[in-house]
């Protein structure tokens, strides 16, 4: 059996088994190949160079046993490989951390939001930094900017500071254990957050794939506001006068304008359209 092959029946196992996508890949063909390369020990970005490699009988009988785990599990494939991809660039995650997966990684990489920054910006907020993966690409996209990640959960911090030890980013990168902005200094030149944000309907109604990551990264209330009612009260304070808030809010933008129907916000674009991902200013927030 070939690689491609193998693919393929691992694909229609994952299809026939209904199990769910999205922290990484989208289908079903996608997931198998990030499973069965990896656990082949061959790059996973590169299947047209391998796809006509023969499998031996062992290493298929590994592959088999992964996907057991896949199905039987319901973790995320990230968790059983330990290693999620954002922007090309590779990041230890473990069930302490949500999977990274947020459309403001487009945004640093596309320089999507440099419009918006000063020659003068120097301080970067990442808050909820979870594994640390915007913090990293944060500081590897502004190479003169300090950059702090913040988390209330000190797990996260843990897997966090394993990526900023991996990228070499420790004396660019600090880490703070914080319950929002309230540990945290300031003033920042941009803050990025991708808060909990899924509202209480939306979790009660999650696949078990996403059920798997910490609740506490995920649960946004009622209507998926409550940790962003209060960031927009107190983030002005903690923020230079030319600043701006770069917020993920998901499939949440109905809950958002409602929340806040005076807020003057731009919607960014990403991948996924126009309502995922918006930029406040320092000005906008002392109008609330």
């Amino acid at each position: 059996m070939t690689i491609l092959e193998l693919i393929e029946q691992s694909a229609a196992q994952l299809e026939a088994a209904g199990v769910s996508y999205g922290h990484g890949t989208t289908n079903a063909f996608d997931e198998a190949a990030w499973l069965v390369l990896w656990r082949l020990g061959l790059p996973v970005d590169d299947l047209d160079s391998v796809e006509n490699q023969p499998v031996a009988q062992d290493k298929q009988a590994l592959v088999a046993t992964l996907l057991e785990a896949r199905i039987a599990s319901r973790k995320p494939a990230a968790y059983l490989t330990q290693e999620a991809w954002l922007q090309g660039v590779p990041f230890y995650v473990d069930e302490r951390a949500i999977v990274p997966r947020s459309f403001i990684a487009e945004l640093l990489v596309d320089g999507g939001i440099d419009y918006w920054l000063r020659e003068e910006t120097s301080t970067v907020l990442d808050l909820c930094t979870g594994n640390g993966s915007l913090a990293v690409l944060a500081a590897m996209v502004y190479p003169d900017v300090q950059v702090t990640g913040a988390d209330i959960s000190p797990d996260a911090l843990a897997v966090a500071r394993i990526n900023v030890d991996k990228h070499q980013l420790q004396h660019r990168i600090q880490l703070v254990e914080s319950d929002g902005l309230a540990q945290l200094a300031g003033p920042f030149d941009l803050i990025l957050c991708n808060p909990p944000y899924v509202n209480s309907q939306s979790m009660a109604a999650l696949p078990a794939e996403y059920q798997a990551e910490p609740v506490l990264a995920l649960a946004g209330g009622t209507d998926g506001m409550d940790f962003i009612r209060s960031l927009l009260k107190s983030a002005a304070a903690k923020m230079t006068a030319d600043a701006v808030l770069v917020l993920e809010i998901g499939n949440e933008r109905e809950y958002f304008e409602a929340a806040f129907p005076a807020l003057e916000v731009v919607w960014l674009e990403t991948s996924a359209g126009e309502d995922q991902v918006l930029l406040v200013t320092r000005e906008a927030l002392d109008a609330l």
